[in-house]
């Protein structure tokens, strides 16, 4: 199946050409991927089911600002080995039903604390596999979700999916709800590493996948890649891009793996000495960001491209480009609300997350209580440095006399302790720094990671988790 083909045009990036060895020892370290600031890490169980509640009381205040929505659906068949979301893996289905009467009355709880500000710019299915359930279960869920919150005009309705579970039922009823965006987890089509990691679907499942989805008007298709995979070579994962390419998606994301066994257990499932040494992981993703960008595509952040005319683009060429727990999002919400366990939600100024067992988020939420168990309440200067990172994750460049017009501070000043961390990288020729901007270079794209970490106090306490760095390294 061929896509709409896309002018090609010169790459006129080539990063991962001038890494070299010596720079990725030095560099490539553990680090935030800043989907949000404060990270994860600072949450703390101070944040209470009162807090939250006081905090929609004043988000429903303003009325008619448009909300974003997420809903955590985390049921697999099976662990894929890569995987660094919070799942429940079960292949006897009957068991994940009661997660919906559970959801549906955090729905009634949430809502009722915003009686006047019920419309949403933008909704995000994820997981797990939100189509682990049938397309009746899922219909039924989202239509009780929909009475109690309504889209907007232009809203986006968005859902992850697993092309092995999939069916066309599931796009049909996605698509008669509304849904307009999907995005489809493809990592790796070489079978080897498919089967390394407990992954193995066709190219065939993927490509019907998307053909269904944009008969039924869906405007937006992603997939997800992952790059740094054991048994991956820059042969082998050029194929995988290529056939990617040519089957005409809108949005490409292409993941660097996080590999953090002490974290995710399933991982030590993976055999280490299979996992392609850091030259040879750059290389794979400059292979994945050069093809794309000769076939068109824009780049958006560190690791998305899309197509000139998808929305990802135009809004970061108008400045709209945002990043959150969802990655980057075109139409955010001023608030963004979290369903289900584990969902992290972004309420006036306090990042709230939910329980992460099921058992305790049940027992809370037949209690009519709020199921939050943590989060973190954002200073002043949290508010800043959050802006300033973003800038720098979402556009590669700080606007230093926007942020210093907006929250009225001399920016050199306010932030001499970290452009002095930051003159390392410059001298390194990964970022260029003048009294109005601080630009990533090309290769300096390839570590913005690092360079965000500049800006990061809380970084700077070396965060660590018996022995191990808590984050993934950075390239």
């Amino acid at each position: 199946m061929t896509g709409q083909v896309i002018p090609a045009k010169p790459s006129s990036r080539p990063v991962g050409r001038g890494v070299t060895a010596e720079l990725l020892a030095r560099y490539d370290r553990p680090g935030p991927r800043y989907t949000s600031y404060p990270t994860a890490v600072e949450f703390h169980d101070g944040i209470t089911a009162d807090d939250y509640g006081a905090r929609l009381a004043a988000a429903d205040a303003l009325g008619d600002a448009p909300l974003s929505l997420y809903v955590h659906l985390p049921f697999c068949e099976e662990r894929c080995l890569f995987c660094g979301c919070h799942v429940i893996v079960t292949r006897h289905r009957n068991a994940a039903i009661p997660y919906l009467e559970l959801l549906q009355r955090e729905v009634e709880l949430v809502a009722g604390r915003l009686p006047h500000r019920r419309g949403f710019a933008q909704l995000h299915l994820g997981g797990g596999t939100p189509t682990y359930y049938t397309p009746a279960e899922l219909t039924g869920f989202l239509t009780h979700l929909l009475g109690h919150f309504h889209p907007l005009p232009g809203a986006e309705l968005a859902v992850e999916v697993d092309p092995r579970v999939t069916t066309a039922e599931h796009i049909d009823a996605l698509a008669d709800l509304g849904f307009n965006r999907i995005s489809l987890g493809v990592q790796d089509l070489t079978p080897a590493v498919q089967q390394a990691v407990n992954r193995v679907q066709s190219l065939e499942q993927t490509a019907s996948l998307i053909a269904h989805a944009r008969a039924r008007g869906f405007r937006g298709i992603n997939v997800d890649l992952i790059y740094g995979l054991p048994l991956q070579t820059p042969e082998t994962f050029e194929r995988t891009v290529d056939a990617i390419v040519e089957l005409g998606v809108d949005r490409a994301a292409v993941y660097s793996f996080a590999f953090v066994p002490w974290v995710r257990g399933h991982q030590k499932g993976i055999e280490t000495s299979q996992l392609p040494d850091p030259v040879t992981k750059v290389a794979l993703f400059a292979i994945a960001r050069e093809r794309f960008l000769q076939e068109g595509y824009e780049p958006i952040g560190m690791d998305h491209f899309a197509r000139p005319d998808d929305e990802l683009a135009r809004a970061k060429s108008e400045g709209r480009l945002r990043r959150n727990f969802q990655g980057y999002a075109v139409i955010p919400g001023d608030d963004v609300i979290g369903l289900g366990i584990s969902a992290i939600g972004d309420v006036r100024g306090a990042y709230v997350q939910n329980e992460k067992k099921l058992s305790v988020y049940g027992e809370r939420v037949r209690a009519g209580e709020l199921p939050v168990a943590r989060g973190v309440r954002r200073s002043a200067d949290d508010e800043v440095r959050r802006t300033v990172i973003h800038q720098l994750m979402c556009n590669f460049r700080i606007d230093c006399d926007t942020i210093a017009c907006e929250y009225a501070i001399d920016f050199a000043t306010y932030f001499a302790d970290d452009l002095a961390l930051l003159a390392e990288y410059e001298g390194e020729g990964l970022v260029e720094i003048t009294p109005t901007a601080i630009t990533a270079t090309p290769i300096g794209e390839l570590f913005v990671r690092n360079l965000a970490m500049c800006f990061d106090r809380y970084q700077r306490e070396a965060h660590a988790a018996d022995g191990h760095p808590v984050f993934s390294r950075t390239v």
